[in-house]
């Protein structure tokens, strides 16, 4: 058997005491089709758009969860606008973060995973996950 984000996302509520239910289920769903960030309220409109049965409640309180649970990463801009994005198999990657039009660039590197990875060593520490966030100008508005 395949082990996929539904049953990651089981466990981890299990673990919570809390349900597995539809609206919480539609919710991981749609988002991992979504192919780009995205906020809460938007996937509100969209999950409405499409007739599905899931109140806004639901949403807002079912996010979070998927934050927690390591199936989505939160990404907050300098506006205190916060930007969702689903990661279940997806390769680690950074953000830069333009401050006037608010384009998020996704990028990876090794040699920032291997300082991250040895300052850790150093320390004595057990990593489980991190955000790097650049925030700046991009080139169309630098």
């Amino acid at each position: 058997m395949i082990y996929g984000a539904e049953d990651i996302f089981r466990d981890f509520l299990q673990g919570k005491d809390l349900k597995f239910t539809h609206e919480r289920i539609t919710v991981l769903r749609e988002i991992s089709r979504l192919k780009r960030h995205f906020d809460i309220e938007e996937l509100y409109i969209t999950l409405r758009k499409k007739d599905r049965k899931v109140s806004r409640a639901s949403v807002y309180r079912t996010v979070p969860l998927l934050v927690e649970s390591g199936l989505v990463e939160e990404i907050k801009t300098i506006d205190t606008h916060t930007y969702y994005e689903y990661t279940f198999g997806k390769e680690h990657h950074d953000h830069l973060i333009c401050l006037k039009c608010g384009k998020i660039i996704e990028f990876h590197s090794e040699k920032l995973e291997h300082i991250q990875d040895e300052v850790c060593r150093k320390e004595d520490f057990s990593g489980v996950r991190h955000v790097l966030e650049i925030q700046g100008y991009c080139k169309k508005c630098g």
